[in-house]
């Protein structure tokens, strides 16, 4: 509803987003920082991720998110993805603890992302505790000759996470049945 009189230069269009600048061609190196996904530079959050995903080394990336942590390096982006790498290794509890004494150094806009990475860390941690109590509980049972019991343990086990050693010893209670 324009008032009497106006008259818009141009026909009126949606709102659009500004014209991306043209790119320019990448440098050899510009161009393997964005394949692999790794940030440029020489910081300590940078070797961290360089080690990460080009060495694919998790071992040695976590303590090279430690340095980038303690150095004030990009925090909430190290301790986020450490937290991930030590899960990937099978840490989860290692990485719950990092993250609750180390988010208060985080910013406010990552506190949402680490209480996510903590929810998904203490699901795998209450997992891994479940198979490793029903691998006792199949292990104790066979001691008795409770096969029935140490097959359903087992399996139960296995249902959460595959284990080898679970798997044979649920085969042995298998042939102790027939």
């Amino acid at each position: 509803n324009a008032p009497p009189g106006f008259r818009p230069l141009k026909s009126a269009s949606a709102p659009c987003s500004p014209t991306k600048p043209v790119s320019m061609p990448r440098t050899r190196s510009e161009s393997f920082h964005v394949t692999h996904k790794v940030p440029i530079g020489d910081t300590p959050y940078v070797k961290a991720k360089h080690v990460q995903l080009v060495d694919k080394d998790p071992e040695k990336a976590i303590p090279l998110f430690w340095e980038a942590i303690n150095a004030g390096d990009r925090v909430d982006s190290a301790l986020k993805d450490m937290a991930i790498v030590m899960k990937q290794q099978n840490r989860a509890d290692e990485a719950i603890e990092a993250i609750k004494s180390l988010r208060t150094r985080c910013s406010e806009q990552a506190q949402e992302s680490h209480d996510n990475i903590l929810l998904d860390l203490y699901k795998v941690s209450v997992e891994q505790e479940a198979t490793r109590l029903l691998g006792n509980l199949g292990w104790a049972l066979m001691q008795q000759n409770n096969y029935i019991e140490v097959e359903d343990a087992y399996r139960r086990a296995l249902s959460i996470a595959p284990d080898n050693n679970k798997m044979c010893n649920l085969g042995i209670c298998l042939i102790k049945q027939g």
